[in-house]
């Protein structure tokens, strides 16, 4: 991947900033639309650590991205035809945004997040061994860490304000919040999207074994797909070679992070500890893996 500048924080001069969120910067372009840059931040426990990692925020767009084009049959997306070349941008700007921003329509954002559970793993596991259940969905007896689930389960949660948790929340409570219609119509998208990825990315040697969706409405009201999709930030990527069920595979995402900010001394709060170069580097590492096995599967 060509070499770009580390991008922690933008500050476009010619654009109104509308939110900079634990990764990406949006600005304001006109009525319909919005410039997304996603930078190299990274958070982990919902704090948002001081060192970039290297090529992350093109990762994430170029995975994004090829996820966008590939799944518009199955729901329609937030991307636009419009090009950067008219936005009012200096060169230096241009060539920090260089592979990581898309000009994308302004929607209306459902409040959840639509997560889709393929495997019992994280948060699953601990609920499935404390209840035998997950998320309230009741499951066979006798599973083990890191197995496939009899069928992928949708699992949404809450939109939590920023600095907090997300929670997750019963169907009924998504029936209510976005009425019985539009809740079957996100759940039966989610896994279908789900179903669709999962194929191409077994074929190339990975495991989605959970993500996230993040949907909005257009002006007549039809669903759509917005934020990221299937990226390392928003799913569990695992190496298919090496998975077994019983263990914690090793991942492609920023759960590597994770696990080392476990081993320190810090209570999962602001400021984050810094990163050791060696985590840097390797967290790149698996960020720029995932793509080469996504977007180039071998023959």
């Amino acid at each position: 991947m060509q070499s770009t500048p580390l991008v922690h924080t933008t500050h476009l001069r010619h654009l109104p900033l509308l939110h900079r969120g634990k990764v990406r910067d949006i600005y304001d372009i006109d009525v319909g639309h919005m410039l997304i840059v996603t930078t190299d931040r990274l958070s982990a426990f919902d704090v948002v650590l001081s060192d970039p990692i290297p090529q992350k925020g093109r990762v994430l767009t170029e995975i994004s991205d090829f996820w966008f084009k590939r799944t518009s049959s199955i729901v329609p997306n937030q991307l636009s035809d419009r090009s950067l070349d008219a936005l009012p941008l200096d060169a230096d700007e241009r060539e920090q945004l260089r592979g990581r921003a898309i000009i994308v329509r302004k929607l209306k954002a459902l409040p959840l997040e639509a997560v889709v559970r393929g495997y019992l793993i994280g948060s699953g596991w601990k609920d499935y061994v404390a209840t035998g259940k997950v998320c309230g969905i009741e499951l066979p007896a006798g599973l083990a860490l890191a197995e496939r689930l009899p069928v992928p389960l949708f699992t949404p949660a809450s939109k939590a304000p920023a600095g907090q948790h997300d929670e997750n929340i019963r169907y009924e409570d998504v029936e209510a919040l976005i009425g019985a219609p539009m809740a079957a119509k996100v759940r039966e998208t989610s896994l279908a999207l789900y179903e669709f990825a999962a194929k191409h990315a077994r074929d190339c040697g990975i495991i989605i074994a959970d993500t996230k969706f993040e949907f909005g409405l257009d002006a007549e009201g039809r669903l759509t797909l917005i934020d990221e999709v299937l990226t390392p930030d928003s799913s569990r990527f695992w190496p298919a070679d090496t998975y077994h069920v019983g263990i914690s595979p090793p991942s492609f995402d920023k759960q590597f992070v994770r696990d080392y900010l476990e081993t320190l001394d810090w209570d999962k709060r602001a400021p984050a500890p810094r990163l050791p170069a060696h985590i840097i580097e390797k967290t790149s590492e698996k960020y720029q893996e995932a793509l080469r096995r996504l977007t180039r599967p071998q023959s």
